[in-house]
């Protein structure tokens, strides 16, 4: 991954919202407030938002009291032992899955458009699809 780290927040259906590329220093729980400002500055209208089991309850209040977002953590059951498929965590590995094939890149500008650009290419096969 080159030293880079991809957040991204994906809709219901594992199209693309916001990604924000950081240095692989920076912890998931220190680039939540960040993730979540910008889904909120771009996509207002959306309240519900799932996230990794890992987020903190500081991170949760943030959601809550500023963004006005409902920020709920899936977490695994503890009496659980080998690999489980988590709710709506699919839906994210899925899209990282199709977007990661193409992101080479060094730079962390350079990667968020190598990866906007990915998407585009994953929706416009699925609107193609459609027309058929």
């Amino acid at each position: 991954m080159n030293g880079r780290k991809r957040h991204i927040v994906v809709d219901t259906l594992g199209l693309l919202l916001t990604v924000p590329v950081t240095a692989a220093c920076v912890t998931d729980r220190e680039a939540g407030g960040t993730l979540l400002e910008r889904l909120r500055q771009r996509h207002w209208r959306i309240t519900p938002v799932w996230a990794d089991g890992g987020c903190t309850r500081r991170l949760v209040d943030l959601a809550r009291d500023v963004l006005r977002i409902a920020l709920n953590a899936v977490k695994r059951t503890n009496d659980t032992t080998g690999f489980m498929a988590l709710p709506k965590r699919r839906l994210v590995e899925r899209t990282f899955a199709w977007l990661m094939r193409r992101d080479f890149e060094t730079r962390a500008d350079t990667s968020e458009a190598m990866i906007r650009w990915s998407m585009t290419m994953v929706m416009s096969r699925r609107l193609a699809r459609r027309a058929r």
